[in-house]
């Protein structure tokens, strides 16, 4: 028993040792703890709009002040305010920031098995609006600080917590706030925070996702102006029939094959874990005469998969008409473009024009929503080996694909500062990820993966963070 208990000491003394000199954590022992924030994060209820993220705020603030963990508030508008917290290193490296957003989307409750702001535990899971996007971050960095503090880590750079209000669609007094009026209260070499996870299947981690960019929104709308009238009479400037047009060709527009460093590395990871039939097929993407077939083949059975390697053009809604005899003299069309890295929006859409082909077919861009075009976050970093190694460690077999998302986060405007920056997240089965996961009608998460999921941030904090 003595020997056992030797053994059992030395491989939690190599697994402190194994993250710089980070003191080892009794991860069961914290789970109570972890379970706590997490549920009373939940049950906030700041759904956006209005977001009313302040309270979200205020409690983080109680707990800061009462750990003596230097916290600030900036607020942008009074119900919406940002927290900033920082624990200081030796200064030898320059700072790390972890930042989770307060907000969520809204939920239709008649859709909902349980409370959506209940947190719920049933199944193994907890059940709520942001369980998964992205109370579990806030929860997660919420423990990282606490324990960095308790245990008197050193360090060799300061780490710096964003709670930040207003991702989900209103990023004026979150991320924008910060960046263009508060930058240097969160100034990095690093961030990390939404945007990745890890694949379970049979039980166990196949595969962690770190995204290293994502698509740009870039919103527009399709308007036709045509003449009025009876229902009875047809007319060639019908706007109706010129905007469906427009749609149509659009709709089913094969943009051109825009490769990067993330999709590239990202297909030839995996590749190398997918079956032969499988890897052909991801190998051969860029191959002149197979390409084409593979395209198709994605975009009808990996729809996700065939966005990540273009500029995606895709029509949502449709408005036109009031009553069913009479001819609008205006219809548009909104159409969600998200543009690949490194594409020119000007040149893009002079080319749209042309695929339209149809003089009465104007494109109007919205602005609202736009991040900042930037280059992808590096794959050659401290931060991003640092998230690979501790896959390695923590998911034995596990392969990390870095990734580019199709859709958007506030990673943007810090790329744009030169941020080099990385979005992680928990386990959760494509199952789970699909029809429970972020903006579903019903959100929610394993409870295990919450924790193993604290357990990966704090070890790929420290991998880079702690004094050797």
């Amino acid at each position: 028993m003595m020997v056992l208990m030797r053994i059992a000491a030395c491989v939690v003394l190599l697994t402190g040792i194994a993250a710089g000199q980070a003191p080892p954590i009794d991860w069961k022992a914290q789970e109570a703890e972890i379970l706590r924030h997490y549920s009373a994060l939940i049950q906030i209820d700041s759904s956006n709009p209005p977001g009313n993220e302040t309270a979200v705020v205020n409690y983080l603030k109680k707990i800061f002040d009462a750990e003596g963990i230097p916290a600030q508030v900036f607020a942008l508008d009074p119900a919406r305010a940002n927290l900033v917290a920082r624990i200081k290193g030796n200064g030898s490296k320059r700072p790390i920031l972890i930042m989770a957003h307060t907000d969520v989307v809204g939920v239709q409750r008649e859709k909902w098995p349980v409370d959506p702001f209940g947190a719920i535990r049933k199944d193994g899971y907890v059940w709520g609006r942001g369980t998964a996007d992205d109370k579990d971050k806030l929860a997660a960095n919420l423990m990282l600080m606490l324990l960095l503090k308790r245990t008197g880590t050193k360090l060799d750079r300061d780490v710096i917590f964003l709670a930040e209000s207003g991702e989900e669609g209103t990023t004026k007094p979150g991320i924008e706030f910060m960046v263009n009026q508060h930058f240097s209260q969160i100034e990095a070499e690093f961030c990390l925070t939404e945007g990745g996870g890890a694949t379970l299947s049979g039980g166990r981690v196949t595969a962690v996702t770190v995204s290293t960019t994502e698509k740009l929104p870039r919103r527009i709308r399709l308007v036709v102006n045509g003449t009025s009238g009876h229902g009875s009479i047809p007319r060639t400037d019908n706007a109706l029939v010129h905007l469906s047009a427009a749609v149509a060709k659009i709709g089913t527009w094969e943009t051109p094959l825009r490769m990067n460093d993330t999709t590239r590395t990202y297909f030839e990871r995996l590749a190398g874990i997918s079956s032969p039939e499988v890897a052909a097929r991801y190998n051969g993407l860029a191959d002149p005469r197979r390409g084409p077939a593979i395209q198709r083949y994605l975009a009808e059975n990996e729809p996700m998969h065939y966005s990540m390697l273009r500029t995606s053009v895709v029509p949502t809604i449709l408005n036109a008409g009031f009553r069913m005899n009479v001819v609008p003299s205006q219809a548009e069309a909104t159409i969600d473009v998200r543009m690949a890295p490194g594409e020119d929006d000007k040149t893009f859409f002079d080319q749209m024009q042309r695929v339209i082909g149809d003089p009465a077919v104007k494109i109007e861009r919205l602005t609202d929503g736009d991040r900042p075009p930037t280059p992808p976050s590096r794959l050659d970093t401290d931060m991003f080996r640092a998230l690979e190694t501790v896959s390695k460690r923590m998911y034995p077999g596990s392969v990390t694909l870095p990734t580019m998302l199709t859709g958007a986060t506030d990673m943007a405007y810090l790329r744009a500062k030169g941020v080099q920056s990385y979005g992680i997240g928990p386990a959760a089965s494509d199952t789970d990820r699909t029809n429970y996961g972020a903006h579903s009608d019903v959100e929610r998460l394993l409870e295990s993966s919450l924790y193993s999921f604290t357990r990966f941030t704090w070890e790929s904090v420290m991998e880079v963070s702690a004094s050797k």
